[in-house]
């Protein structure tokens, strides 16, 4: 599983680090495992067997502890987007509302212009759209230019 949820695998580490001050079993607290964290606290953490164990399982305490929040919540994580996949959402958002202002029409330079973003990036970003059959393809009859056709948006 990605970095998703509110558990993070680095957070946990540097809890588990915080053993060299005093702060034994901190990182089990924040998986939720409230009953062996107190037993790290009052043990030192098993004598420090424990600590070392628990280095080398964090990445799975941490992915069980997000398994237990989405199943607590009902979120499904299969439905999660990962960085770069919200990323690409976002810009494909962005081009969706200035195909809104361009009547369903959108050139690649348009997408440029309203997301900032660069022609490559542009045209990735709606040739995944055609690819996907959200979006259609064809030429400004004035110009020639190719122009991506929103249809639900074209007026």
């Amino acid at each position: 599983m990605d970095e998703q949820g509110p558990h993070k695998t680095n957070t946990a580490y540097g809890m588990w680090l915080a053993c060299f001050f005093g702060a034994f079993g901190l990182h089990r607290f924040y998986v939720g495992k409230t009953g062996t964290g107190i037993l790290y606290l009052l043990t030192f953490g098993l004598l420090g067997v424990g600590q070392f164990v628990d280095v080398l399982r964090m990445r799975k305490m941490v992915d069980e502890a997000n398994e237990q929040y989405y199943l607590l919540h009902g979120i499904d994580p299969r439905l999660l987007l990962s960085p770069a996949e919200a990323a690409g959402e976002e810009l494909r958002m962005k081009l969706v509302r200035a195909a809104v202002h361009n009547n369903g029409f959108l050139s690649v330079t348009q997408g440029v212009l309203a997301t900032g973003k660069n022609f490559r990036e542009v045209e990735a970003a709606l040739d995944d759209m055609l690819e996907g059959g959200y979006v259609g393809i064809d030429n400004d009859p004035d110009t020639g230019v190719v122009v991506y056709v929103f249809g639900q948006l074209a007026a």
